[in-house]
């Protein structure tokens, strides 16, 4: 076989090379296409939040305006999805106070979701001697002379949707619950949880951004 034969079938052998890398390409294209295809045909719906109940252990202003809040929620999220799940990554609640976060979050467990599927969460808020501007201080007191304090329960996070065994990038996750309190302590709790905490049914929905 001469130089030139070797060089021929090298040449034949790359040519063959790139058409295989070049089908292979096309049909891994083609099937993200696809995929990406169904994905927007089925138009994920974002998940329904409900702030089922709050449990209130601690809400004490002192003299020197800084908030010691200890609160625990109940929260169900449904996904409403026929086709399509959910994956919660990295997901953190925290409690507002007129718009001023007043504890520090918590990190919920990482959770998938399947179609038609439920998850609920009850976390722990905790906030000691938090700072807080001197109006905020008054209108707390204002909220106390009315009977009724809306704290905010909000969730941060990140979502991922999964359609077969297809995986989307990261969505984030805004939640917020406005968790009407009575400030009438235990005569207006279900009680039944301790001397010094107050559980309120409270059964709100949340407003959800994706």
């Amino acid at each position: 076989m001469t130089a030139k034969d070797c060089g021929h079938e090298d040449d034949e052998r790359k040519k063959l090379h790139r058409r295989l890398l070049t089908a292979s390409l096309a049909f891994l294209l083609l099937v993200l296409f696809l995929i990406l295809l169904i994905f927007l045909i089925l138009q994920p719906s974002k998940p329904a939040f409900l702030l089922q109940d709050a449990t209130v252990f601690a809400f004490n202003l002192s003299t020197a305006n800084t908030l010691t809040t200890t609160i625990q929620v109940t929260l169900a999220a449904r996904n409403s999805n026929q086709r399509i799940g959910i994956y919660y990554d990295r997901v953190d609640v925290y409690a507002a106070y007129h718009g001023q976060q007043i504890t520090l979050p918590t990190l919920l467990p990482p959770t998938y979701q399947g179609n038609k599927d439920s998850a609920v969460w009850s976390p722990f808020l905790y906030g000691d001697a938090v700072p807080v501007a001197p109006e905020l201080g008054v209108a707390l007191g204002q909220d106390q002379i009315a009977g009724t304090l809306m704290v905010n329960i909000r969730v941060r996070g990140r979502i991922r949707w999964k359609v077969g065994t297809f995986v989307s990038g990261g969505y984030h996750l805004y939640v917020n619950c406005p968790a009407f309190i009575n400030s009438g302590g235990r005569s207006v709790g279900i009680g039944g949880v301790g001397e010094v905490a107050v559980k309120y049914q409270l059964i709100m929905g949340c407003h959800v951004d994706v």
